[in-house]
């Protein structure tokens, strides 16, 4: 355990660059490996959970090489074509890749054990394992359908239409992956629309993905199933979710003036901007253009005293991650901010509700919790300011680590974190970035 403190700022100034889109990079690893040909990566995240699935790819047999120049090659198997690991699979800290591993391997008929880190093992998977199933994968889990878990993927993978029966971009992927050995279509329902990185790599290697709009919100996604995928050039964008913590720091810091270059900006991933603005926050995007089928652009934020709103239920699915560093923003913000639709915040790397409101509360922030809420009572606009000072168990969840060190960049103490370790599974490199803006740390 390696503890960090983080100093009161001064206004963080500057332009920065955060790494690689982790959902996008997990997936251009995997959809590589499966695609004929090579395919070329620029920007992959090197963090630990991504560096675990280019061990899984290899393990299934696809040839991955890092070169001196920091590009990724892959010379893919082609759809059907993974191999029977020698050793089990450890996805460490990732229960993206998990999942969607999961679906890739009920294409195949090999068997793979897939192990995890104590967060990830605590992790729900049957909301995979269910439609897996279908497909005619088995599983061996252990208890609740956790890992460690054994699977052996279908002998006549069988397409299926699965209808979700909550929103979630991790099942959905899963399916959709487990369809591509399989004939005919597979289809996907969703009740609402989730993070659409899938469908939109899938045709860039040569899928045929259609999206159909449905009553009420929905939409039906179908896959063609065995499509001859070729490798591709795929330039990965900055992560939003690591994006999210210079711009809310930026937004609580008097004075500060923050651009984050080339930042990935998918509508249906980018719900982080639409609810700082609805705080007040000043922020710009420039130079929008699309890679891949991705929205590409710099975000310029400026410091503007936040305000307190209602987030709805209804924004969860585009910022489910980002969530942690939201509340930090609330907490400077003028008066009460309200967030709905949390229920799914519980079963991530941590309970981060939970968490997030005992670490809250122990900075001085009054919260009030319920099952699937949280209301935060902002201190924006007073001169009372918040104490800080506390030690917060990061719960081994990067995401809850990173926002408490945010949140410590404005307040009148110091504040700790009791292990930093975690932060490298998402953002390698945090504190050198956030200390090139201004941010200061130390350790004991």
């Amino acid at each position: 355990m390696t503890k960090l403190t983080v100093l009161r700022a001064d206004p963080l100034t500057g332009h920065v660059q955060v790494p690689g889109d982790k959902s996008i990079s997990h997936r251009a690893l995997m959809l590589g490996a499966v695609a004929l040909g090579e395919t070329r990566i620029t920007g992959l995240l090197e963090g630990e959970d991504v560096l675990a699935t280019a061990d899984a790819m290899r393990a299934m047999g696809a040839k991955i090489v890092r070169e001196d120049n920091g590009e990724w090659r892959i010379n893919g198997l082609g759809v059907g074509g993974l191999l029977q690991p020698h050793n089990d699979i450890d996805m460490g800290n990732s229960g993206t890749a998990a999942r969607l591993l999961m679906g890739l391997v009920a294409g195949h008929n090999i068997t793979v054990t897939f192990k995890g880190d104590a967060s990830l093992s605590s992790r729900p998977m049957m909301r995979v394992i269910e439609p897996l199933t279908q497909v005619g994968a088995r599983f061996d889990a252990a208890e609740g359908g956790r890992l460690p878990l054994t699977e052996t993927g279908a002998q006549m993978p069988m397409p299926i239409t699965y209808e979700l029966p909550v929103a979630s971009a991790q099942v959905k992927s899963a399916v959709l992956f487990a369809g591509l050995n399989a004939p005919g279509e597979t289809v996907v329902i969703e009740p609402k629309p989730t993070r659409d990185h899938s469908e939109k790599m899938l045709n860039h290697f040569g899928g045929d993905v259609r999206v159909d709009e449905l009553p009420g919100g929905a939409r039906r996604i179908t896959l063609k199933g065995r499509p001859d995928l070729q490798g591709r050039d795929v330039i990965v964008p900055a992560d939003i979710s690591s994006a999210a913590f210079a711009l809310v720091a930026a937004s609580i810091i008097p004075g500060s003036d923050v651009t984050v270059t080339n930042v990935g900006l998918n509508p249906l991933r980018a719900g982080v901007i639409n609810t700082l603005k609805d705080m007040g926050a000043d922020i710009e995007m420039i130079g929008q253009t699309t890679s891949a089928g991705e929205d590409v652009g710099d975000v310029r934020v400026r410091f503007c005293g936040l305000k307190g709103c209602t987030v709805p239920a209804s924004r969860a699915p585009a910022q489910i991650d980002e969530y942690p560093v939201l509340f930090v923003a609330a907490a400077y913000a003028q008066g009460q901010t309200r967030f709905e639709g949390l229920e799914e915040l519980r079963v991530k790397e941590s309970d981060r509700l939970s968490v997030m409101a005992k670490g809250l509360t122990a900075c001085g922030v009054v919260v009030e919790q319920g099952e699937d809420w949280l209301v935060v009572h902002g201190i924006g606009g007073t001169d009372v300011g918040i104490p800080g000072g506390a030690t917060v168990a990061s719960s081994l969840d990067h995401r809850i680590a990173m926002s408490f060190l945010v949140l410590g960049m404005a307040s009148k103490h110091p504040v700790t974190i009791d292990d930093a370790s975690p932060i490298d599974t998402s953002f390698p490199g945090f504190c050198r970035v956030m200390t090139g803006l201004g941010a200061k740390f130390k350790t004991d």
